[in-house]
């Protein structure tokens, strides 16, 4: 873009933003009208305590920006023009000579286009903008009977609401005050029943005692509501298929009571139709007297030869080939012949079956027995139809990262349903990326200069693959699965040219619809560096630590440095660390230390990995879908790695090498236990607002046969999900200000806060605050600026704060953060606080769906 351009792009927008500014707000308020600037609610002459009763007026005031409280839909709103089209074509009536000149400038049609974007455009302003909310008689009185009913299902039946508009010194503008007197409430005084069905009044007389309706408490219509689901539940998880929550009602007597309600329950018989007959039939507890499972329904199998195998109390009806074994069918299926028919059975039978993969929208009907008289027998008809057996999926994709400005990709994947006819799933999955990287670390001159493919199979089962039984402590209800994966991955990314091997053996299941547990029994990982040599050509702040004491030391000999004065790579660094630690060269005690600690790295981000490890991990997360943002999420981890290989090598006696580890297979293994814990919680507020929480700690201890983490192990601070005011990889250790290319630790302290608001249509607004860091403890670190030692140390806690803008696509998010140092535990002590708050020190985050 050229400078003319850009400096007519901004003159534009300081124009549209100085419209928008100077509008008046009530532009298009009518006169004699008054446009509502605040809603008031007084309840007994106090504020309510509960947020909600403020959404209850049906009229709101303007939607206003958090913080700076500006109406900017509202002003959005006002540009528009009321009757854009009918000027449009009164402005052509009145200037026929300059239509005419654009007509033969540009075209009838090219004319017609441009009186239609304007149109258009003005539309847009008033589809975008917000309406003035103008003071209107029915809505205020449509406000008070929300009020009122509001109060009354709280049991102040005598509720009184009146108002009073107050007009601003502002011309046009006015507030409500609402006054709420509730009065005196009524308190349920006794509780009977009237159930026709001799089958469901005892079963209520069962349950009974477990009602959300007390004597003695006060009247709340929330009660009755959740006591009828909770009826209709119970009765339908004990037989009773035809049950309805319609019918079953309460009634309340409060004539003449003194402020008491007199409750009865009352369920009638259930009616029936009869060609044009009513009558009316008692509730039954019905039982299961015969499941049939078909394996292969379709609406079209009549003129095919049914095949019926009775397997336990079911019975399978195959129409051609056998597909799946009886007990894959049967373990899916949660009622029995015999069975009291129950919701319950039915919903995990439903969910079962959907979590194989291997059917489309299974479908259980139940019938009457025509072999019972009483009509208390029903037949459950388990209807599946299955999936293709294949399936193959191809996706292209384009990524960039602070590795690499450009990168292509392709991911092909080829799933297999029913391996060996249990409901098996193999998922084979392949990729490719190219891509051009950031930096010259490669040596590459290709502009696509970075390549990484790698192969994944996981295979499944529907259940825990173990050579014992497990239904006494994981029932089947829980949905247990196990997985088998294994993976290669060979990638030319950051230099080091790395190529890694990993494989797994994990357990799911599922104890309540909101907790779940992962147990990985066995998790082995081995990463091989093909290229340590170019260590120092990735790690650039390394080499430059280092390269700054060799010119210290005014280096000329070619053994170490270039022409130029700097070191050699790898040659040079290598032999330059060997003789600096060695006595060679006249360095002092604090450059010995820092080329011990710039070895040390490079020793352990070189060095291969061997990690079997062993993990259990326990989810908390009561989420109803995506769309839900009142939910919280608990996620607790704990991993424990390298002690099988610990025990086999001293019973069988490895020696230990030149570092004092043991290897296997000429690799140092790692030892190590590791916990997490993540909490995540979010608060729906009225009008699409969310306050959303995030606390992340977790630490890794060394012992045994290692004195630090795998860096693939560490923890990383900053970045889209993280303290959005730093970089990945930027942030911490400590107080050491990030001064490596990528910073880790094995311990992490992370604290997020987040206000999402809507701002116009699919545009969110944030306003975020970021805590975190990471240390290293316990480990093999001595540079005490990294280390936590005590509490005192959770100064060095980093505070990012920021604005973030989302676009909802419906089936994702796209979200833009910009993040200010607010406080840089890195700085000067007098430089620590707000120094960093400028918008070209600002951290740009682009990122996918919400950070947390």
């Amino acid at each position: 873009m050229t400078k003319k351009r850009f400096t007519l792009h901004i003159a534009a927008i300081c124009t549209l933003l100085l419209l928008i500014v100077s509008c008046n707000a009530v532009k298009r308020v009518p006169q004699n009208k008054n446009l509502l600037v605040k809603n008031r609610i007084l309840v007994d002459s106090l504020a309510p305590d509960d947020p909600r009763v403020k959404t209850l007026p049906a009229l709101q005031p303007n939607t206003k920006l958090p913080l700076i409280g500006y109406p900017l839909r509202l002003h959005i709103y006002n540009l528009a023009r009321p009757n854009k089209d009918s000027l449009v074509a009164a402005w052509k009536n009145s200037h026929s000579g300059t239509d005419e000149f654009l007509e033969n400038t540009l075209s009838r049609k090219q004319t017609n286009k441009l009186y239609n974007s304007l149109i258009d455009f003005n539309k847009w302003l008033k589809r975008t903008g917000e309406s003035p909310a103008i003071i209107d008689k029915e809505l205020v009185t449509k406000s008070e009977e929300r009020l009122k009913a509001w109060y009354w299902n709280q049991g102040y039946f005598n509720t009184e609401v009146s108002h009073e508009i107050i007009e601003k010194s502002r011309k046009k503008r006015a507030e409500i005050l609402y006054k709420v007197e509730r009065n005196r409430p009524y308190i349920i005084d006794s509780i009977k029943s009237k159930i026709e069905s001799t089958a469901i009044d005892s079963l209520y007389q069962i349950t009974k005692g477990k009602s959300f309706v007390v004597a003695g408490e006060q009247y709340l219509s929330q009660n009755f509501t959740d006591e009828r689901d909770r009826l209709n539940t119970y009765f339908r998880n004990h037989g009773a298929y035809h049950m309805e929550k319609e019918y079953i009602k309460f009634e309340g007597d409060t004539v003449n009571t003194d402020h008491k309600a007199n409750i009865t329950l009352i369920i009638k018989d259930r009616e029936e139709q009869l060609g044009d007959s009513t009558y009316t039939t008692p509730f039954r507890v019905h039982k299961i007297s015969k499941v049939n499972i078909i394996p292969d329904y379709t609406n079209e199998l009549d003129s095919i030869p049914a095949d019926t195998t009775r397997y336990e109390d079911y019975n399978i009806i195959r129409y051609g080939k056998r597909k799946y074994r009886s007990n894959t069918l049967t373990d899916a299926v949660f009622f029995h012949e015999g069975d009291i028919y129950r919701d319950l059975d039915r919903d995990r039978t439903y969910k079962r079956i959907t979590e194989l993969q291997s059917f489309l929208y299974p479908q259980i009907r139940y019938v009457s027995d025509p072999a019972d008289s009483t009509g208390r027998d029903l037949i459950a008809n388990v209807l599946l139809t299955s999936k293709k057996k294949f399936n193959v999926k191809i996706a292209p994709e384009a990524t960039h990262s602070n590795i690499q400005t450009l990168g292509i990709g392709l991911n092909t994947s080829l799933l297999i349903r029913n391996l060996f006819k249990g409901s098996e799933l193999l998922d084979i999955s392949f990729r490719g990326n190219i891509g051009a990287s950031s930096n010259a670390a490669t040596g590459d001159s290709r502009f696509f200069d970075l390549q990484e493919f790698g192969a994944d199979a996981r295979l499944s089962f529907p259940r825990l693959f173990v050579p014992f039984e497990t239904d006494g402590f994981i029932p089947k209800y829980m949905s247990p699965s196990t997985d088998f994966t294994i993976g290669f991955t060979s990638q030319t990314n950051i230099g080091l040219d790395k190529q890694s091997l990993q494989g797994a053996l994990r357990y799911n299941w599922q104890q309540t619809p909101v907790k779940s547990t992962i147990f990985e029994l066995v998790n082995a990982q081995y990463v091989r560096n093909l290229d340590p040599g170019n260590f120092f050509n990735v790690y650039r702040s390394s080499y430059g630590s280092l390269n700054d004491i060799a010119n210290d030391l005014s280096l000329s000999s070619p053994t170490y440095v270039n022409d130029e004065g700097d070191l050699i790579v790898p040659d040079g660094t290598s032999q330059f660390i060997q003789d600096g630690l060695n006595g060679t060269l006249s360095t002092t005690a604090e450059q010995q230390q820092i080329i011990r600690n710039i070895r040390e790295r490079r020793q352990r981000l070189s060095q291969n990995n061997l990690i079997i490890s062993s993990s259990y991990n326990w989810i908390r997360n009561n989420r109803q879908g995506i769309y839900d943002d009142d939910f919280s999420r608990i996620s607790v981890r704990v991993e424990l790695a390298g002690n099988v290989l610990a025990g086999i090598s001293d019973l069988v006696g490895v020696e230990e090498n030149s570092n004092g580890q043991k290897e296997v297979f000429g690799v140092e293994f790692s030892q190590y236990v590791k916990t997490e814990f993540d909490y995540v919680k979010h608060w729906q507020y009225y009008n699409g607002h969310v306050l959303a929480i995030r606390t992340f700690a977790g630490i890794a201890i060394p012992y045994g046969n290692s004195d630090n983490i795998p860096f693939i192990r560490s923890f990383f601070a900053g970045g889209p999900n993280d303290n959005r005011a730093w970089q990945a990889y930027e942030l911490g250790p400590g107080r050491t200000g990030g001064i490596n290319d990528f910073n880790e630790a094995n311990m992490k302290i992370a604290l997020n806060a987040e206000y999402r608001f809507p701002i116009t249509g699919a545009f969110k607004g944030a306003v975020f605050a970021d805590i975190g860091n990471i240390w290293n403890v316990l480990d093999s670190e001595d540079d005490p600026d990294a280390i936590f030692n005590d509490f005192s140390d959770l100064g060095a806690l980093a505070i990012g704060t920021g604005v973030g803008l989302r676009y909802d696509f419906g089936f994702f998010v796209m979200r833009l953060d910009a993040g200010f140092k607010t406080y840089n535990p890195a700085a000067d002590p007098g430089e620590r606080w707000f120094k960093e708050m400028k918008f070209n020190r600002a951290v740009l985050n682009v990122g996918i769906n919400y950070p947390f």
